[in-house]
């Protein structure tokens, strides 16, 4: 059997970094709306634990991107394929990542895509020149690592 599974990156700002992440990907940040609406209604949930990022309700402390073609729970707007969760954390990143995305781009388009992801909040950490390769590594919004090879 093929288990189900999504990353789950800790994170200060989880809208912010799954904004970050849908426009670096091209996912979809997940519409969560409805069934939180519906929570509210029922009073299962506080109003405090939500916010408006882009005009519609969403959990504070959670906030996911899915690719676009995979299939998704319409009551819930929870993607059920290639996912991305980011989850309010109280302290901040301290250390190296022990686990990284890579994001590959189309033959020469490397530096452009890079280029883009500065302009999106990304830095850059380094350019690494190995025999079996080149790739740059970056830091995101929140300083996690990641690969454009």
């Amino acid at each position: 059997m093929t288990l189900h599974w999504k990353v789950v990156i800790d994170a200060t700002e989880p809208h912010a970094q799954a904004d970050f992440w849908a426009e670096t990907l091209g996912y979809l940040v997940e519409d969560n709306s409805a069934l939180i609406e519906e929570l509210l209604g029922a009073g299962a949930v506080p109003e405090t634990a939500t916010v408006e990022p882009h005009g519609r309700r969403a959990w504070r402390d959670l906030a996911a991107v899915r690719h676009p073609d995979d299939p998704y729970e319409e009551k819930s707007g929870t993607g059920l394929g290639r996912r991305l969760l980011f989850q309010r954390v109280p302290e901040p990143k301290t250390v190296k990542n022990r686990l990284h995305l890579d994001v590959h781009t189309a033959p020469g388009q490397r530096d452009t895509e890079v280029e883009r992801l500065v302009g999106l909040g990304a830095s850059v950490l380094r350019v690494v020149e190995q025999p079996s390769g080149s790739w740059q590594v970056l830091l995101d919004p929140e300083g996690n690592e990641f690969c454009v090879h």
